[in-house]
């Protein structure tokens, strides 16, 4: 009996070798894709037609540089744009950097507006319906706070919506550690897991169906079609929910060849794991087929699993070390050519507890329902936020 258990570990574990190392062949690919898109893009965005865009920030608490996040926006080489910030306090500790934007650059059309509503648990989405009120344009662009551009960054992301066929522009993003482990952790993760993923989903289904927090583009009109931004105000995952549901009308998502900058908190590793954990229950509850499949992508899981159940044999210490070189490669090609993230290169050797930390909260995320986000807990059934007292 022992002595089949560990034949069928063994079997297992060499699968688990063979699924991860085609996942990340399917990574680089879809990386070598995104790049040779990207150089057919390089000078194509036209400088006419280029309609008023309404960037809405909602707000709630001090990023790491936020004033210069905020700043990157109204630098655009862009013609004519307006920028909402909305926030739920007068008194949010974001609001001195809203107002000093403002002083900064009093030509442009900056708003602050105070959402005394609370429409539901999510305070963000709360916010945006109300903000939707100073909406002058019928292009929108919704992004999270700590987003830093450049400054083509407008013509690039709204260009695909002059297709009517095109619902929604989202965009990759890299994140720039703050000097603690878990902030490098989290970065590394960013750079060289979650956007290979997105990426990947983008090759298999030829194309993608959710949007991403670090840009929303979309039009006014197809907003209004879903039922406005009130129709989300329960969802933890609502970049994710808000892009699905413009797939659902017809209309492509497309990923952008932008790539959008995000200064990360020093986090500690506690609070590295609750971010972490929060996110994978958002991903479970929103995608739960797609994210039981993430075990067949854990190589290093599987390569030291195959070691054990081999008993080292060398043919085994060979499957590890094929996964691995992959998965570094994959760490390379995305983090450092799609991502120009350079503090790839000097985090890899923390790429091996990295994703030995994700199997860990991976397996942590099917145990629960419970969800920290911003110093608020809620329970999380079926994507839909509870908030807990």
């Amino acid at each position: 009996m022992i002595h089949h258990l560990a034949k069928t570990l063994e079997i297992v574990a060499i699968l688990g070798c063979a699924s991860s190392c085609l996942y990340y062949l399917l990574c680089l690919w879809s990386a070598v894709a995104f790049l040779r898109n990207r150089r057919a893009q390089t000078g194509a965005v036209r400088s006419d037609s280029l309609p008023g865009i309404s960037i809405l920030k909602p707000l709630k608490g001090v990023d790491p540089e936020i004033y210069e996040s905020f700043r990157s926006h109204c630098l655009q080489d862009y013609p004519e744009y307006q920028i909402i910030f909305g926030v739920s306090d007068p008194e949010d500790p974001a609001v001195p950097s809203a107002r000093q934007l403002q002083q900064e650059f009093p030509k442009r059309d900056i708003q602050l507006i105070v959402c005394r509503e609370k429409l539901g648990a999510n305070v963000k989405v709360s916010n945006l319906d109300q903000m939707m009120s100073a909406v002058r344009y019928r292009y929108l662009i919704v992004n999270d706070s700590d987003i830093r551009v450049e400054p083509d960054y407008l013509r690039r992301v709204t260009a695909p919506l002059a297709d009517p066929s095109v619902g929604m522009v989202t965009c990759l993003y890299r994140g720039v550690a703050s000097p603690t482990t878990g902030s490098r952790l989290e970065s590394l993760g960013i750079g060289t897991d979650f956007c290979a993923g997105v990426l990947a989903a983008q090759l298999l289904d030829r194309g993608i169906r959710f949007g991403l927090g670090s840009t929303l583009a979309f039009r006014h009109a197809d907003l209004n079609r879903l039922g406005g931004f009130v129709s989300l105000v329960d969802y933890l995952a609502d970049d994710y929910e808000l892009g699905c549901r413009i797939a659902d009308l017809g209309l492509k998502v497309l990923l952008s060849d932008a790539v959008v900058e995000t200064h990360l908190p020093a986090y500690d590793l506690r609070g590295f794991l609750s971010h972490q954990l929060r996110w994978a229950r958002g991903v479970r509850d929103s995608r739960l087929g797609g994210y039981i499949g993430l075990v067949t992508t854990f190589g290093l899981m599987w390569g030291l699993l195959t070691v054990v159940a081999a008993r080292g044999a060398a043919w085994a210490w060979a499957a590890l070390g094929t996964t691995l070189i992959l998965r570094f490669a994959v760490a390379m090609t995305i983090g450092k050519s799609v991502l120009r993230d350079a503090q790839i290169p000097r985090l890899l050797w923390l790429l091996p507890v990295r994703d030995l930390i994700a199997v860990g909260v991976w397996i942590a995320s099917f145990f629960g329902h419970t969800v920290t986000w911003r110093g608020d807990r809620f329970e999380l059934k079926k994507g839909r936020l509870t908030r807990l007292e």
